[in-house]
């Protein structure tokens, strides 16, 4: 169970996190804040809470896999990266520069830390499922966390994969929705429905709870249930805000993968750090 220091901890380090994301990407070029910012809440509880996981030794076996099904907001893991020491901060600035290391979907054969290629969405659970698959033949105890798009859960090959993952009583996959109801252009449920989505999990099989996806002590206590579910795996529905933590991005289709003017950007930055500021003065 999570410790109230453990929270107070986890809460600086996220608007850390968020403070990163944003300067990182900078000004008048288009980056995925909205998704990035969603999801940076969960990606603190993993790295930061609950991955067994050797900042020095990230090829370590015994490690906890994370994949970022959605690679779009894989600046968000960069910085958790970063923050843990597994890439230099000084880097972070080179996100999508020609030749960088850190481009705007993972390239794992380039960027230590990172466990998967990912970005044409629907993939990343089938990596997760065989990377399972592979600890169980090994003999491994590691756990495969993988975080979805809600917006990417209307591709097929997610839900081939979910009937997988329930067949073969994959309890080592907990995986993760970003649920915050936006696509690129629109709302998720404008083209194909999702709701009942945690009766739809169930019925395929998997241990499903939904929460607070910025709540962190919501998270952590959602990752510890998972830490339970070893016959099915486990489905954690995150209900987030796109853009959390930005006022004028938060909700907001638009910045799905948009620039920031100069004027937008000292904002972004200024509001990030009072948050930032009043959560280390307390």
């Amino acid at each position: 169970m999570i410790t109230t220091e453990e929270l107070v901890r986890l809460r600086r380090l996220a608007a850390e996190m968020r403070l990163h994301i944003v300067t990182m990407m900078g000004t008048h070029k288009a980056h995925h804040f909205g998704g990035s910012l969603s999801s940076t809440d969960i990606i603190t509880a993993l790295y930061f809470y609950k991955m067994r996981y050797d900042p020095g030794n990230p090829q370590w076996a015994e490690r906890d896999r994370f994949i970022m099904s959605k690679g779009h907001s894989v600046p968000a893991q960069y910085a958790a990266l970063a923050m843990l020491g597994v890439i230099p901060l000084e880097e972070l600035p080179t996100l999508k520069r020609l030749g960088s290391r850190l481009q705007g979907h993972p390239a794992m054969q380039e960027t230590p830390g990172l466990e998967g290629c990912t970005g044409a969405l629907g993939e990343g659970l089938s990596y997760a499922n065989g990377m399972a698959l592979a600890g169980r033949v090994l003999g491994l105890s590691y756990n495969v966390y993988c975080l979805l798009g809600d917006g990417e859960l209307q591709e097929g090959q997610v839900w081939e994969a979910a009937m997988t993952a329930a067949q073969h009583c994959l309890g080592s996959v907990v995986a993760i929705i970003d649920r915050n109801g936006l696509k690129a252009m629109d709302e998720t449920e404008c083209s194909k429905p999702l709701n009942p989505l945690s009766d739809r999990w169930a019925s395929f099989g998997w241990a499903v709870t939904e929460i607070d996806g910025h709540d962190l002590s919501a998270i952590c206590r959602a990752l510890d249930w998972a830490d339970e579910q070893r016959e099915q795996p486990s489905m954690i529905i995150a209900n987030t805000v796109k853009g959390k933590g930005v006022s004028f991005v938060e909700g907001q289709a638009g910045f799905h993968n948009a620039p920031m003017d100069e004027e937008q950007f000292e904002r972004a930055v200024d509001e990030l750090e009072a948050v930032l500021a009043r959560l280390e003065d307390n």
